[in-house]
């Protein structure tokens, strides 16, 4: 890794980073809205000084989610303040869920001995989407209240990441992984997939764009359990639309119990770890009293410099895809755009 990528405190003027930088304060200003991800957004004090450290976290994100484009990692920033200050979906992630509707469908957690991060603990978002297979219209039915929900819990994650006490940098955009996003884990155990309703069509496709507009770089990799082997066709089709970079974050495996092969033995049994079920010790949105809830954090942390070096993981060994007649226990892909991945 280069010098630049081991300490941000001598960023070059031209470098894009430097110039996003620069830009902050403008941005703030004409939003008047400054935290994002948690983190309160502060502009360099003096030319020659970059913007501190977390805040630099924020805005790298932003520039790799844009292929290191300046003008385009600009303009979604804008556009991401410009959500969060109407939608305040810090406050979203506090607020008390009908725990009939959607309790059961969403989990956080944290694990050790990821094999494809390589981070010595990985944030794990969890969507377990046969809760809701019983009565999809009782989940789903009220799409503003279900897309709310789902940001709470994707707030919750955020939060584990505790961006705003953040010490590693951040690579340029090819120049290796970003330490600080979470894993997504999308359980399809009884859940049909060749019986969509509308309203779960609604609402995966109003999330979806949320998050791809407002939630830039925040999941390392997706693993997609208890996929029918029916359904392997589809995967395989996939392949040849998606770009190497999109088909090695996301792995499908048929099996459940397959999962600790990847996130290590402290998932739950099920998944063929020896860890506590999810209900027993993992985060959830608030569903009152007596529920597990997210903890609150008072308020937003000072920024926090740092020289430290991220860790560099490994490339990932590829998981046997079907091949013609044959079927295995666990394919790697991607499902279409708009499936309900989100």
């Amino acid at each position: 890794m280069d010098q630049l990528n081991k300490d941000w405190t001598n960023l070059p003027k031209e470098h894009n980073l430097s110039k996003f930088s620069a830009a902050l304060k403008d941005i703030i200003e004409k939003v008047g809205y400054s935290e994002m991800y948690g983190v309160e957004l502060v502009a360099p004090s003096t030319e020659d000084k970059p913007a501190p450290h977390t805040t630099l976290i924020v805005l790298q994100k932003f520039l790799r989610a844009n292929v290191d484009d300046l003008e385009k990692a600009k303009e979604q920033l804008t556009s991401a303040l410009k959500w969060r200050k109407e939608y305040q979906p810090l406050k979203v992630r506090d607020e008390v869920y009908d725990k009939d509707k959607f309790g059961g469908l969403g989990f956080v957690t944290k694990v050790k001995g990821a094999t494809e991060t390589k981070n010595e603990e990985d944030v794990v978002s969890w969507n377990i989407y046969g809760a809701a297979a019983k009565d999809v219209k009782k989940t789903f039915g009220d799409t503003d209240a279900f897309v709310r929900w789902r940001v709470a819990l994707q707030e919750i994650t955020i939060q584990q990441l505790k961006l705003n006490e953040a010490t590693e940098t951040i690579p340029d955009y090819g120049k290796g992984p970003d330490p600080y996003k979470a894993i997504n884990v999308h359980d399809y155990l009884s859940v049909s997939f060749f019986r969509r309703p509308q309203e779960i069509k609604d609402s995966s496709s109003k999330i979806i764009d949320m998050f791809q507009r407002y939630y830039p770089e925040t999941v390392s990799y997706k693993y997609f359990v208890n996929v029918p082997l029916v359904m392997q066709w589809m995967m395989g089709a996939m392949k040849a639309l998606m770009s190497k970079d999109s088909i090695q974050t996301m792995t499908w495996m048929t099996y459940g119990s397959e999962l600790h092969k990847y996130l290590g033995s402290e998932v739950p049994k099920e998944y063929g770890g020896s860890g506590a079920p999810l209900a027993e010790h993992a985060l959830t949105p608030n569903y009152g009293a007596g529920a597990a809830a997210a903890p609150v954090e008072s308020k937003i942390a000072e920024p926090v410099p740092t020289t430290a070096e991220p860790v560099e993981p490994k490339a990932a060994e590829p998981v046997p895809i079907v091949n013609g007649s044959e079927t295995t226990a666990e394919v790697t892909g991607k499902p279409a755009d708009k499936a309900d991945v989100a």
